[in-house]
């Protein structure tokens, strides 16, 4: 078997509920029987069953938390939980999620992209076999799904660095280094300014 990770490209509903403002996204979190971005598809019956598992096992019993971003193994670290899935629920092949944004260094990190105006995006990890069948790699029987993780959405550089630019509110972090990100940004030519997002980002979810 080996690590399996999918990112979807649907957009997340942003909720903001109760008195304490608590943070939760929702949207298409899983899909099934169609060929995804990356040539895999996941057969109806084995996502059916894995996500009957998962909500059974972990959402009921409240240890469905994910990561920001994917780790390189299938392992969930609660250090690094940064919210928890709350509901997945099944809607014709799609999977509808609902996920808490937590109140952990992790999860403030999305709560502060997210107000930045950062598009974030979820992707699963799981474990399974993979089969190629009519152009497409077919998920196996074998495929248990992990988790549901918060992702970076492929045009979030642009979106992440007006974020620190324009928000006065942004938290500064020695160890994360906004300042550092801003000064960067300044001091950088008009022309070479879109490549130095994409760098700065890159260089941002890597210490994460």
């Amino acid at each position: 078997m080996k690590l399996i990770t999918e990112l979807l490209d649907h957009d997340l509903n942003i909720l903001t509920e109760g008195k304490g403002k608590t943070l939760h996204i929702e949207g298409v979190f899983l899909q099934s029987s169609v060929k995804n971005r990356n040539g895999r598809i996941y057969p109806k019956e084995i996502m059916s069953r894995e996500v009957h598992r998962f909500v059974n096992e972990e959402v009921k019993n409240k240890r469905s938390i994910g990561e920001l971003n994917h780790p390189p193994n299938p392992t969930i670290n609660p250090e690094r939980a940064s919210h928890l899935i709350t509901s997945l629920q099944e809607s014709g092949n799609d999977y509808i999620g609902k996920a808490k944004v937590l109140d952990t260094p992790m999860g403030n990190i999305v709560r502060g992209l997210l107000e930045g105006g950062v598009k974030l995006g979820v992707s699963s990890r799981g474990l399974g076999s993979l089969t190629k069948k009519g152009g497409a790699s077919v998920v196996g029987s074998d495929f248990k799904l992990s988790t549901i993780d918060i992702v970076a959405d492929p045009s979030a550089p642009s979106a992440f660095v007006e974020g620190i630019m324009e928000n006065a509110e942004w938290v500064y972090d020695d160890v994360l280094g906004y300042q550092s990100i801003r000064n960067s940004i300044r001091k950088t030519p008009s022309k070479y300014l879109e490549e130095k997002k994409l760098e700065v980002f890159s260089n941002f979810i890597n210490k994460l």
